[in-house]
């Protein structure tokens, strides 16, 4: 199977999927065609509940930190700072596209906040440990709980979803997301010297918090989940800036080793975790979705998607080959742009580009890379 999953993103000829080509609207337009009766009128309208770190940050660590998160960061499309890392749309942002939804408001966001579509409670930097610090998992999860019994209160005295609210539905029938546990694995490489074994010994602990967030949000009335795994940190030009390596530590398309060994460790304990609590919680869906396949690809193979050194970001300094200096990040004194910010996998070391996470997300949308083999249009359909 995992071999079918790498092909389906390759470059060989007997592919009959390329993430580049696909058009998200025709994804939406076959999933109704084949799922959706003739009738639409009695679907539940589509909403979003997100969890997580600077993957799917739309603006919390802006709102909640006040850090400045402006030009260059959103050049490409929001065309000024929205509190996003990146040049334009995160993954979550197509997403909303291809529901047809307001792109999320951050939870903490105190001026006009728009609700109706969805919230979201990640924040860039977050970890699943230690417990109990802003903005960690668990803190995200009570944040939720509070933001719904607070927006059914209010509903209660007479507000309404027109006030660009969530209503009692849209928690009920809502996707809960969840896209976290890369920084829990940087954090424990760089305390461990990049040592793999003492990273995997913790492990079980950054899963352990995915899975009681999971049975929390599932007690206060969650029932579609859609878990990402995460990526190949190893690829990240900041890591490959950072630590001085040689041939033995990359592998053959030049990313960090450990860097991936503990990722792909980290990801078979998570599909293990939604394994166990699909088991468990019969009337939940639980989609656990393997981004590290459809993101290593890109690495793998740049030119098929239209991409250029892959393993450089296209905001920072020093140039080739990674174009990182911690003294002088995208956005800081002394930085410098790239022509072409779609030519480039990675924005600013860390982060994908929004010409990036446009295939990112058509490849997520197409099913192909989701366990149960599931869209998310499909969370909706009677």
């Amino acid at each position: 199977m995992k071999k079918n999953k790498k092909m389906t993103i390759s470059r060989s000829r007997n592919s009959s999927f390329d993430p580049k080509k696909l058009n998200p609207f025709l994804v939406c337009v076959i999933s109704l065609a084949i799922f959706i009766p003739s009738s639409c009128s009695d679907l539940s309208p589509p909403t979003l509940i997100n969890f997580g770190d600077s993957n799917s940050d739309t603006g919390g660590v802006l709102a909640g930190t006040g850090l400045p998160i402006s030009l260059p960061h959103g050049i490409t499309f929001f065309h000024r700072g929205t509190g996003r890392l990146g040049d334009g749309r995160l993954i979550i942002d197509f997403f909303c596209e291809e529901l047809k939804l307001t792109y999320l408001s951050p939870y903490l966001e105190s001026l006009a906040p728009n609700f109706t579509s969805g919230v979201n409670f990640a924040v860039s930097g977050a970890t699943t440990l230690p417990q109990f610090v802003p903005f960690a998992l668990d803190i995200q999860v009570r944040q939720f709980i509070h933001f719904k019994n607070r927006s059914l209160e209010l509903q209660s005295l007479g507000y309404k979803r027109e006030n660009y609210m969530m209503d009692e539905e849209g928690f009920r029938n809502g996707a809960y997301m969840i896209d976290i546990g890369q920084n829990d694995l940087l954090v424990a490489l760089y305390a461990s010297n990049l040592t793999y074994k003492p990273v995997v010994q913790k492990i079980p602990s950054f899963v352990a918090e995915i899975k009681l967030a999971i049975q929390n949000l599932y007690g206060n009335g969650g029932r579609k989940f859609w878990i990402h795994n995460t990526g190949p940190i190893g690829c990240s030009p900041k890591e490959l800036a950072l630590h001085p390596h040689n041939k033995r530590d990359v592998d053959q398309i030049g990313c960090l080793r450990v860097h991936n060994q503990v990722a792909k460790s980290f990801n078979k304990a998570l599909k293990n975790v939604c394994k166990q609590l699909r088991s468990q919680l019969k009337d939940a869906t639980i989609v656990y979705v393997d981004v590290y396949t459809i993101k290593y690809n890109l690495f793998a193979h740049p030119k098929t998607y239209g991409f250029e050194n892959p393993l450089m970001g296209c905001c920072g300094y020093g140039g080739p080959p990674n174009n990182y200096n911690v003294k002088a990040t995208c956005g800081q004194p002394g930085y410098s742009l790239c022509a072409n910010p779609s030519k480039s996998i990675v924005w600013d070391g860390v982060h994908f580009t929004d010409a990036a996470n446009r295939i990112v997300a058509s490849a997520i949308l197409s099913s192909n890379f989701s366990t149960p083999n599931l869209t998310l249009h499909q969370f909706w359909l009677p």
